[in-house]
């Protein structure tokens, strides 16, 4: 959790991370990030990054879904196998999805959205933990998942293990992409408007 300041710490984090383990950056076999949905700065930064490393030691990239990060955050504390992730999107809008876990795997039960917390859908059934600041930003969408949810969990993250434990069954399965073809989960594809469209009284 460093700010605005993830562009300056990551790199120096990544050697420091290398020196530690003994590992040149060309023993990497590949690279996983968080995709998002989340701050649109901060997912160009992990993108960028990712394809930097991945470019210039010529191995793939997996991006892994910032929420699904959180439900495998969120298996790894309370043994949780049905999670409802949510994050701040700004705007009076949550970031949401659902996962149930099949197997080994997480599967896609609401896929990531922005949504209005008072229109959020229900995930399907009951026995699920909701997890994420977004709960916290807005009780009105605890409240409306609330006859589906066991129990709240707001301080849940995506963590970096999440993501790595994410990532490998990704690579084994052959889903890695070269790093060209890399992208972020934007969900929300415009966070501002131009003047002429404020001037015109335009909103989001």
């Amino acid at each position: 959790m460093a700010g605005q300041r993830h562009s300056e710490l990551l790199l120096p984090m990544v050697q420091e991370l290398l020196a530690e383990e003994g590992l040149a950056l060309a023993e990497i076999d590949g690279f996983a990030f968080g995709a998002g949905p989340g701050s649109f700065t901060g997912l160009r930064i992990a993108c960028g990054v990712a394809q930097g490393l991945a470019l210039g030691t010529g191995k793939p990239v997996v991006g892994v879904p910032t929420l699904e990060a959180m439900a495998e955050v969120a298996r790894l504390r309370y043994g949780a196998t049905r999670v409802a992730a949510a994050l701040d999107a700004r705007m009076h809008e949550a970031y949401l999805a659902a996962y149930e876990l099949d197997g080994a795997r997480w599967r896609t039960v609401l896929e990531p959205m922005a949504v209005k917390p008072a229109a959020a859908p229900l995930p399907p059934g009951e026995g699920w933990l909701g997890a994420g600041p977004g709960f916290a930003a807005y009780p009105e969408l605890r409240a409306r998942l609330d006859s589906a949810l066991t129990a709240c969990r707001e301080e849940i993250l995506p963590t970096a293990v999440a993501i790595g434990i994410l990532a490998l069954p990704r690579f084994a399965a052959g889903e890695a992409v070269a790093a060209r073809d890399a992208v972020p989960l934007y969900v929300r594809q415009r966070v501002a408007l131009t003047a002429a469209e404020r001037a015109a009284g335009a909103r989001l």
